[in-house]
């Protein structure tokens, strides 16, 4: 069997990680699986490119500018949304006339085209299509927030300056509509909040929708003992949070809710300010949002090495996702394989790792004080690091979740009359 995993990224962003190591999992449950990205970023073997370059470059730049036009001249909301009307053809290419099975990851930022994918399902090949966000349920936007227009028809979209009836939304709804009309693509949905929101969409109306989680490498994600890892990090609080992401001050990862209710533990007099270090990791636009954090902290940056993320994890009491919307949130399943306590709110991707008071909390939808109960209760109580650990080895361990990718692929070529 083989398997062709397409992604605009090799590593940059949680779609491009998630895709990877599906890749390798796959590889090591023998299926010779192969990843396409538009550029490679590492000398991995089984990781092909399509070149990228300036056909990239110009790709990415026309989708961006026709948003841009079609939003007034406004740089606002410019990349929270995509519209895929420019992109690679990657049917002619050796890996891809080699597959079984073509995956679908995250092709937006001028990778593929709706006209690539209507190239992809002429082949007659089977197509699966793991969604990290909602862009492919709706029209243009990659989390619909509280918009459910998706669920019958985009148009009037709060992403646009002039929302019309016939807006940028509206016309990318219908064409979308046409082109997955009838096509067969199996989508997966990485929790069970998103696969509800697929199922509910107008755009892939009557699609197969499946939830398989994203995997986790447990080789590269280890347990450490927490007073070496501290002693390493030079941590010398009693309680240590961390909180990582792309991009830690972006809107939507609610970095605002965390430093609101570190505000009211402290108001409370829960806990002493002295006693608590918070450790961010990620990338940050403007870092003089750090001098409203009211505990001790260190930002450490971009971390690319598994064993100081480990180190990080490890050292942490608790890890905070305050983000508005997670489809799955694999910092959280990460920090758990290192013994860390994950807190983060409800109503989306999060519920499907966090059992309530059992291996994690799960605060009241954008409620800053539900938020500093759940970081208080997680610092203050002690769940084996063994215990978390072993959780996330039941669920999402690489050799688990291949395994579910498998029997889904099997299925495919199966109803084609294809053997293995």
């Amino acid at each position: 069997m083989r398997v062709l995993i397409i992604n605009t990224s090799e590593k940059k962003g949680g779609a491009a990680v998630a895709a990877s190591r599906l890749t390798e999992a796959l590889n090591n449950y023998g299926v010779k699986a192969m990843m396409m990205v538009m550029e490679k970023q590492t000398d991995a073997l089984y990781v092909a490119s399509t070149g990228g370059g300036m056909a990239g470059e110009w790709h990415f730049l026309w989708e961006r500018f026709v948003i841009w036009a079609n939003n007034l001249f406004s740089r606002r909301n410019l990349f929270k949304v995509s519209i895929a009307n420019s992109g690679t053809d990657i049917t002619q290419t050796r890996e891809f006339r080699e597959a079984d099975i073509v995956h679908l990851h995250w092709i937006n930022q001028g990778f593929l085209s709706l006209k690539s994918v209507r190239k992809i399902l002429a082949s007659g090949k089977p197509v699966v299509w793991t969604m990290h966000d909602m862009w492919e349920v709706t029209a243009i936007c990659h989390h619909s927030y509280t918009c459910d227009r998706f669920q019958t028809s985009c148009h009037h979209c709060p992403f646009l300056r002039l929302p019309s009836a016939n807006d940028l939304s509206a016309r990318v709804f219908r064409r979308k509509q046409r082109l997955f009309a009838g096509a067969g693509i199996h989508f997966v949905a990485v929790s069970n909040w998103l696969a509800d929101r697929a199922r509910r969409s107008a755009v892939i109306a009557g699609s197969t929708v499946t939830v398989i989680p994203n995997a986790i490498s447990l080789s590269h994600f280890k347990l450490i003992d927490r007073t070496d890892a501290r002693s390493f990090l030079n941590i010398e609080e009693r309680y240590v949070l961390c909180f990582g992401a792309a991009r830690i001050d972006d809107d939507i990862k609610g970095l605002k809710y965390l430093i609101e209710a570190l505000n009211i533990i402290i108001r409370r007099r829960q806990l002493d300010k002295a006693d608590i270090r918070l450790m961010l990791f990620g990338g940050i636009r403007d870092e003089k949002v750090l001098l409203q954090i009211p505990v001790n902290h260190t930002y450490m940056g971009y971390i690319n090495d598994h064993h100081r993320l480990s180190q990080l994890y490890s050292a942490s009491n608790a890890v905070v996702s305050s983000s508005l919307y997670e489809t799955f949130g694999q910092t959280l399943i990460e920090a758990q394989a290192c013994g860390c306590t994950p807190v983060a709110f409800a109503g989306s991707g999060q519920a499907d790792i966090i059992t309530h008071r059992q291996n994690g909390y799960l605060a009241d939808y954008l409620s800053a004080e539900s938020l500093a109960d759940g970081i208080y209760w997680a610092l203050t109580t002690e769940i084996p690091p063994a215990e978390l650990r072993k959780n996330v080895c039941r669920r999402y361990a690489e050799s688990v979740v291949a395994q579910k990718y498998v029997q889904l692929y099997r299925s495919l070529l199966g109803r084609k009359g294809d053997t293995l």
